[in-house]
């Protein structure tokens, strides 16, 4: 089956376009499509392959996810609806293996064949995995993607004891996200001190005391001899001899470039794949950026300098004028397990240097710097990393300090050398990257103030991206708009809903209801967006707010939609669909039953599975079958995709079950028929027991009802993902009438004060159980919320019927490549 995902457009591509093909869809080969696309949107028809199944995400942040403080969504930087935004053909899941350099043409898994006029090859780095024996056993794996912490998180909760073997930033980062999985954590390191690439020795053990009173156990000075184990891990065994139990071995010993493919299609490597100054190979129109490229013998493994070169890059194929990329100097700003780290340069003590130290043990700081023939060369910062970006100018200018060595450090009588950091920003060049996250350049961040008006480091962050991941650079970002504006110009404001407004939700919902506001472009331009245009996290939002306060006048934006809700199906890791039609509380009928069948055999679809929400998926659908797959259904939609009314679970009540008191399936379906296709700011779930034994597991659902002596108890506020949280209880009734009455008021209730994209469980925390059941006291105001809630109800449409409808039109929904 094809595993690729191939985005749409409304019209077929220009058949004149050269064709742009780049292989790899990580942080550096899409930054410098990013750029090409700004300057010079309509050059190129673009093709990107990646070999894993997921938009393009930020491999930085891997240890965010491990550690539970952030998703998979949260991480991602460029959604699918970006590609297909951006007329880009995106095949997942498929790795080019050849590039036939004569004929133009990639070759990829699957049987795929794609032609280029202009190559690019960024395939970045592989994990280096070191050669023991028992290597290739059950449990030990690398940490370099999405697919190793699926494997961690899933190992943590069958076993109990990791070792990490590499103490480096990458191994801490693992290290740490284990201790929050609850396992114990051994980090096992050859050299006698922790990150010695980016610390001295007195920070390193700074930091190992840190992190040995977070948990963490340390191994120094440990060389592995061997893995133990029959089929899966059970420890290391160490040169010395002695040795460590373990049930998961993660090596993070360090990254090589990935250079296979250019090896194998005849393009010049040495340790990465040769590049000039303007990224170009040996091979006439292909090109190398990122991790897998050297350039000047030197194949870089930190963000800022691929950024760079995909800057240059992307002038390149542009047409614009660029002098190339001249190499980089590097600096490492970090946060490790909590713990601020920057070091730049070269920090370690030598023969011909002389070094200045700061070094605070009580509050957890210190401070260094190297110099030589009066110059700044290297810095080690530790716990307090203010003064990192002053630092690294003066290493970058080659500023002459001499006779003021002290003062650069400490800053008394600095005599000029404390320059504010409005100066300091001057001194950068407009290639310089200040966000490395999102490789967001000190001129990128100019030109938003200039052009787009941004005057404060939320609207820089909503134009650029710039600040919107770790957060490091703030101070940067802050300090580049004094630059630009100076301390007047700049605005201090509080965040709203997104970056683009400082307003927040209630704010806009207000303006809406008193200016009458009915679009999202209306309210951007009234309300004074920065950006104009809006982004992913308001426009979805505006739309919803619009469509709650004016269900009758606000036209449905479909654009502001994200691609799951556009397509009316939910795409899944390999880029294929999820299609999950409509079963009222769970029943079904032999009838319908074999429609699904017949259809999943007609489509060729790989699995059908029955849903915890008791329905039936059909996974592995391709996008160009969706409009035919609904009008075969000729079912409703389940809404699996959407925020929206999900499904209404239900155990069989008292219709067989000898233990139940109400009719809970008849219930659930009145439930399900009365709310579905409503849209709420988040997914609802919801769940009808037919007694207290809860077999339909209503207390951990958005709204759950159950079945009682002589009524109904109704439970609110439930979530059972990866935040539990078990209901509150609202209330008791006695009919179903009442149940559908409380059920309607709460949701419209929740609907009207619930921000966009906010669970119930979060929303009821936030407003309070007894705030709304103030709000819902009194039937008159029941009954008003319910009035509402109709009315809305009323307006709504199957979206199947939708996508049925456009099933003619094909442009809307034809790939611009089949694979």
């Amino acid at each position: 089956m094809d595993k690729s995902t191939t985005t749409s457009t409304p019209s077929l591509p220009n058949k004149k376009k050269p064709k742009l093909v780049l292989v790899g869809n990580g942080m550096a080969g899409v930054s410098c499509v990013e750029q090409l696309l700004k300057l010079a949107p309509n050059r190129y028809e673009i093709t990107i392959f990646g070999s894993e199944p997921h938009p393009n995400y930020n491999r930085i942040l891997l240890s965010s996810v491990l550690a539970g403080d952030a998703d998979m969504k949260d991480i991602v930087i460029n959604d699918w609806s970006w590609y297909e935004d951006n007329h880009i053909t995106l095949h997942t899941g498929h790795a080019v293996n050849h590039i036939d350099k004569e004929r133009k043409l990639v070759h990829a898994d699957g049987g795929i064949s794609v032609p280029y006029d202009e190559l690019i090859i960024a395939t970045g780095s592989l994990p280096f995995m070191l050669p023991l024996p028992g290597a290739d056993k059950e449990g030990v794996i690398a940490f370099r993607d999405i697919k190793d912490c699926e494997t961690m998180m899933a190992t943590a909760r069958k076993y109990k004891k990791a070792i990490v073997i590499g103490g480096g930033l990458l191994g801490l980062e693992a290290a740490r996200g284990l201790l929050n999985l609850n396992m114990e954590v051994s980090v096992v390191h050859i050299h006698p001190f922790l990150m010695e690439r980016q610390l001295d020795q007195p920070a390193s053990l700074m930091l190992q005391r840190e992190l040995e009173s977070q948990g963490m156990k340390f191994l120094l000075s440990k060389n592995t001899d061997s893995i133990l184990g029959k089929k899966r891990v059970t420890g290391l065994r160490f040169t010395d001899g002695s040795e460590e139990a373990a049930e998961l071995v993660v090596m993070a010993v360090g990254i090589r470039p990935n250079i296979a493919l250019a090896k194998n299609s005849g393009i010049e490597i040495n340790r990465g794949i040769v590049v000039n100054d303007y990224m170009e190979t040996d091979v006439p129109n292909i090109y190398s950026v990122g991790e897998c490229a050297e350039h000047r013998g030197i194949a870089y493994g930190l963000v800022a300098p691929l950024y760079e070169q995909g800057a240059v890059l992307a002038k390149r194929l542009s047409g614009v004028e660029t002098p190339g990329y001249q190499g980089s100097v590097v600096s490492t700003k970090l946060k490790v397990s909590g713990v601020n780290v920057f070091s730049a340069g070269q920090f370690k003590d030598a023969a011909d240097t002389r070094a200045i130290r700061l070094q605070d043990e009580l509050d957890g700081v210190y401070k260094k710097i190297v110099i030589r023939n009066g110059k700044v060369i290297g810095t080690v910062l530790f716990g307090d990393t203010a003064d990192g970006s002053r630092l690294f100018a003066m290493i970058r200018s080659g500023e002459d300090v001499a006779g003021k060595e002290k003062e650069v450090l400490l800053g008394a009588g600095a005599g000029g050398l404390a320059k504010s950091g409005a100066e300091l920003v001057a001194a950068m060049s407009d290639d310089e990257v200040v966000c490395g996250c999102n490789g967001v350049s000190k001129g990128a961040i100019v030109q938003a103030i200039q052009e787009k008006g941004c005057a404060s480091v939320n609207e820089i962050k909503a134009c650029t991206k710039a600040s919107g991941s770790c957060g490091g650079c703030k101070p940067l970002v802050a300090d580049v708009l004094t630059y630009v504006l100076g301390a007047d110009g700049v605005k201090t404001v509080k965040e709203g809903i997104c970056g683009c407004t400082a307003l927040g939700r209630d704010e806009v919902v207000e303006a809406i209801k008193n200016m009458h506001l009915t679009t999202s472009k209306e309210v951007m331009n009234v309300l004074d967006w920065s950006n104009t245009e809006g982004c992913s996290k308001c426009r979805p939002a505006l739309n919803y707010y619009l469509g709650m306060v004016w269900p009758e006048e606000h036209e449905d934006e479909k654009e502001s939609r994200f691609v799951n809700e556009r397509n009316h199906a939910n795409i899944q890791k390999d880029g294929t669909y999820s299609v999950v039609p409509r079963m009222y509380g769970g029943v079904t009928t032999p009838k319908d039953l074999m429609k699904i069948a017949e259809i999943a055999d007609k489509y060729e679809v790989p699995l059908v599975k029955v849903t915890g929400g008791q329905r039936i998926d059909l996974l592995g659908v391709k996008k160009e079958h969706l409009p035919a797959m609904w009008a075969d259904l000729d079912m409703p939609s389940g809404y699996a995709y959407g925020k929206a009314l999900r499904t209404v679970k239900t155990c069989v009540g008292s219709t067989f079950c000898r233990f139940g008191t109400q009719d809970a399936i008849g219930m659930g379906i009145k439930l399900e028929k009365k709310f579905e296709r409503l849209n709420t700011p988040a997914k609802v779930k919801m769940a009808v027991s037919g007694c207290p034994r809860n077999c339909a597991e209503a207390t951990i659902k958005d709204f759950g009802v159950i079945a009682i002596d002589g009524g109904w108890e109704l439970h609110v506020g439930g979530n059972g993902g990866t935040k539990l949280r078990g209901t509150d209880l609202l209330c008791k009734v006695k009919t179903e009438e009442e149940v559908l009455e409380w059920s309607g008021a709460y949701l419209q209730y929740y609907r009207e004060t619930g921000k966009y994209n906010e669970r119930t469980s979060e929303w009821l925390e936030r407003v309070g159980l007894d705030a709304v059941k103030a709000a819902l006291d009194k039937r008159e105001d029941r009954l008003a919320l319910v009035e509402r809630i109709e009315q809305t109800l009323e307006l709504m449409k199957d979206p199947w019927k939708e996508i049925v409808e456009q099933k003619n039109l094909n442009e809307t929904y034809m790939p611009i490549g089949r694979s």
